[in-house]
């Protein structure tokens, strides 16, 4: 078998669907909370791929909101919305 190049390999980790964050919830130990305001969105979507949990929720091509259920509030999302927008900020959990 052939290895491939860098080129043919895929953008991102792939896991299978046992091994995804998907199966794992882990949105109830986090500290702080992504809030994000629709408004501000400017639809850009680095969001979703800076996300290592695959809580930011997508429909048609758009941002709909974030699935806490699966936030671990590490802060990513929020920190690779671009600075004019700002649409995503991080709050204390329980505020």
């Amino acid at each position: 078998m052939k290895k491939k190049g860098w080129k043919e390999l895929p953008m991102a980790a792939v896991l299978p669907g046992e091994w995804s964050t998907e199966q794992f919830p882990t949105g109830d130990w986090r500290v702080e909370r992504p809030i994000w305001d629709e408004e501000k969105c400017v639809q850009d979507l680095m969001c979703y791929l800076s996300c290592p949990d695959s809580a930011i929720k997508i429909e048609d091509g758009r941002m709909v909101g974030i699935d806490y259920q699966f936030c671990k509030g590490c802060g990513l999302c929020a920190y690779a919305c671009p600075p004019k927008a700002k649409a995503i900020t991080m709050v204390r959990e329980g505020k």
